[in-house]
């Protein structure tokens, strides 16, 4: 006997979409001005979607979905196409929903592992070489992962949040399933405990 199977997600996929947490972090996110359009709409009328938020030459553009089919980009506004946006490769759909925000001069990085609402490990780390790295720790991102932790509606129990630096400030980054995320030079002990911690008061409960 054969049974129905597609591959799917460990998270709940509606919970981390851009558009469901970017409204209940406005104060603390990256992107001030945005936009969420299908991706054929982008396409089809960039130049009107970069003018909603501010922008003529050149938007940021990353899929809603955090199971990304495709990785977040800076395209210029007068050559985004669907190939642009790696329609074709890991999704099929021209009406996947993608988020445009202005270009921003993201600077350092750090990635938090939250469990119950309390930052349990962090690391920094560079996004382009997607390894840690040496630039210590920074009290400013501790601080502000530890601010949005414990007032956040949470997207799930146990996640990881991201800092960037942007104009010499700390912002949130974005919010990322545990279960798919790098954790860099996180204290694997700490989240270990943390997470496992976790699990026997669920069962408990």
């Amino acid at each position: 006997m054969k049974a129905n199977w597609s591959p799917g997600s460990f998270c709940p996929v509606n919970d981390f979409c851009c558009t469901t947490w970017y409204p209940r972090a406005s104060k603390w996110l990256l992107h001030r001005d945005w936009q969420c359009v299908p991706a054929n709409d982008l396409v089809a009328s960039a130049a009107d979607v970069a003018s909603s938020i501010g922008c003529s030459d050149r938007v940021f553009v990353r899929p809603d979905s955090p199971l990304k089919p495709f990785s977040g980009r800076v395209l210029d506004v007068d050559s985004i196409s669907l190939k642009a946006l790696d329609h074709g490769f890991y999704y099929e759909d021209e009406t996947l929903p993608v988020i445009v925000a202005p270009v921003a001069n993201v600077g350092r990085e750090w990635r938090f592992v939250v469990v119950d609402g309390q930052v349990i490990a962090g690391s920094s780390y560079d996004a382009e070489t997607r390894s840690a790295t040496k630039a210590g720790e920074d009290s400013n991102a501790l601080d502000l992962a530890e601010e949005i932790a414990s007032s956040i509606e949470p997207p799930s129990p146990v996640y990881v949040l991201d800092i960037c630096e942007v104009d010499e400030k700390c912002r949130l980054l974005e919010l990322n399933p545990f279960g798919g995320a790098d954790l860099y030079d996180c204290d694997p002990q700490a989240i270990v405990k943390a997470v496992s911690d976790h699990a026997i008061r669920s069962i408990k409960s």
